[in-house]
C-alpha cells in the first residue's frame, strides 16, 4: 500500500517510476513535465524505444477504434516531447499520420495508466520495456533509493481495496446558512490526495427512513467562485436547504472534481470547450470517459454513518445505478436543479443528451429566460 502512494507521488513530481510485472520490468514516466531531456533519459535507462500509452477515448477521439481499454501508439527517435504530447492530448489528429499503427498493452502499460488517473494526472503515460542488459543498472538504483519499484499487483490491489482504507479524521458543527444544526464529517483516503466531507444536517434520530442524501462532486469553480459554466453551486446550496426541509440527513461532498478528472484536467477541458467542443469531447479528447467518477468511497462512507436507505437527490441515472448496486436501497429519488443560462445551456444539454440525466424541467421552463438574456 505505502508503495503505490510513493508511486503516485513521485509520478506527480515527474519521476520515473519501475514497475514489476510477470512480463517483464517497465519503467513508466507521466506525460505531464515531459522534456527532450526526460524523454531521452528514460530510453536510455530502459535500454529499448519508449512508446506513448492512450486511453481508447483518447484513440476514438483522434479516429480509431479499439475495444481494449488502452493502447500503444510508437515514439519515433527523432519525436520531441513535444510532438509526443500533442500526439496524447491535443485537439488536432496532425502529429499522428506517421504513427497510426496501434500496438496492444501489456501489464506494464496499464498499471501505468491507474497510476496516472490516481494520480489526478492526464491518463496517458511514456513507457519503456527494460532491456536485459539494463536490469542490473536499474536495480542498483531502486536499492539506493534514487529509483522507486513496485509490482503490478500492488497497483491492482490498492485499486480495488482503496474505499475500504477510508478514514474518519475530524468532526466539527459548522453553522451554513441553508441549514444551522450541521456537522462536518471529514474522511481521508489512503494516499491522502482526496478529502471527503460529509454534511450531517439535523439530528439522525429524528431522519426519516429513507434518509435524504446528496452525492454532491466537489466543483471549486462553481461552489466557490458561481462559475457560469455550470450548477454546481446552485445545486449545492439547493440540496442543503432541501435536507434540512426534510428534517436532516446527509449531503456527501466528494473530491470529484470535474467528474472525477480533478481540476488540473477540467481546466484543460474548458480550454477545449472554448474552441468548440462540448463537456463529453473536451473529456475524451484528454483521453477520458464522459465520467470518471465512481462511488465506492461514498459507499463506504454512508456505511460508516450507518445509512442503508435513502432518498436520493439527484438527476443522474448513474448515481441510482451505483447506491443501488452497493447495497444502498434507493426508496425515491428526487430532482435538484440550478437555474439554465445563457453559459450553461450548452454543458446541461450535453448531459442530458448524452449522459442521460434528467434535466427536462429546467431545460423546457428556462428556454425563455435564456432567449431573454441573449437578447433574442
Amino acid at each position: 500500500m505505502r508503495q503505490v502512494e510513493r508511486s503516485i507521488f513521485d509520478l506527480r513530481r515527474g519521476l520515473p517510476v519501475l514497475l514489476r510485472s510477470s512480463e517483464g520490468n517497465t519503467l513508466i514516466m507521466p506525460l505531464e513535465g515531459l522534456t527532450d531531456d526526460t524523454l531521452a533519459a528514460l530510453a536510455r535507462d530502459a535500454g529499448k524505444t519508449p512508446r506513448l500509452v492512450i486511453s481508447r477515448h483518447r484513440l476514438a477521439a483522434l479516429g480509431i477504434d479499439t475495444v481494449e481499454p488502452a493502447a500503444r501508439l510508437p515514439i519515433a527517435h527523432q519525436d520531441s516531447a513535444r510532438i509526443v504530447v500533442d500526439r496524447a492530448c491535443a485537439q488536432s489528429s496532425q502529429h499522428l499520420s506517421a504513427h497510426s499503427v496501434v500496438e496492444p498493452t501489456d501489464a506494464g502499460d496499464e498499471g501505468a495508466l491507474t497510476l496516472m488517473r490516481r494520480g489526478l494526472l492526464i491518463p496517458a503515460a511514456v513507457t519503456a520495456s527494460v532491456a536485459a542488459e539494463q536490469a542490473a543498472a536499474l536495480e542498483t538504483r531502486v536499492e539506493t533509493g534514487e529509483l522507486l519499484a513496485i509490482d503490478i499487483q500492488q497497483v491492482a490491489d490498492y485499486e480495488a481495496n482503496a474505499p475500504g482504507f477510508l478514514k474518519r479524521i475530524s468532526s466539527a458543527r459548522v453553522p451554513v446558512a441553508e441549514a444551522e444544526n450541521s456537522r462536518f464529517v471529514l474522511f481521508r483516503e489512503a494516499d491522502g490526495l482526496r478529502e471527503h466531507v460529509a454534511i450531517v444536517i439535523g439530528e439522525p434520530a429524528d431522519w426519516a427512513d429513507a434518509v435524504p442524501v446528496r452525492l454532491h462532486s466537489a466543483c471549486l469553480t462553481g461552489d466557490l467562485f458561481g462559475s457560469l459554466r455550470c450548477d454546481c453551486g446552485e445545486q449545492l446550496r439547493a440540496s442543503v436547504a432541501r435536507i434540512a426541509d426534510c428534517g436532516g440527513g446527509v449531503l456527501l461532498y466528494l473530491a470529484q472534481e470535474g467528474r472525477g478528472i480533478g481540476l488540473a484536467n477540467k481546466l484543460r477541458a474548458y480550454s477545449l470547450q472554448d474552441d468548440g467542443l462540448d463537456t463529453v469531447d473536451a473529456d475524451q479528447v484528454l483521453g477520458f470517459g464522459q465520467d470518471e467518477r465512481e462511488y465506492n468511497v461514498a459507499l463506504e462512507i454512508l456505511r460508516q454513518l450507518e445509512i442503508r436507505r435513502i432518498e436520493l437527490l439527484t438527476n443522474n441515472p448513474a448515481k441510482i445505478e451505483a447506491m443501488s448496486q452497493g447495497g444502498i436501497t434507493v426508496v425515491q429519488r428526487s430532482g435538484i436543479y440550478g437555474r439554465l443560462t445563457a453559459q450553461n445551456q450548452r454543458y446541461l444539454t450535453a448531459k442530458a443528451t448524452r449522459a442521460g440525466h434528467w434535466l427536462d424541467q429546467v431545460l423546457g421552463s428556462a428556454r425563455d429566460d435564456v432567449l431573454l438574456e441573449r437578447g433574442e
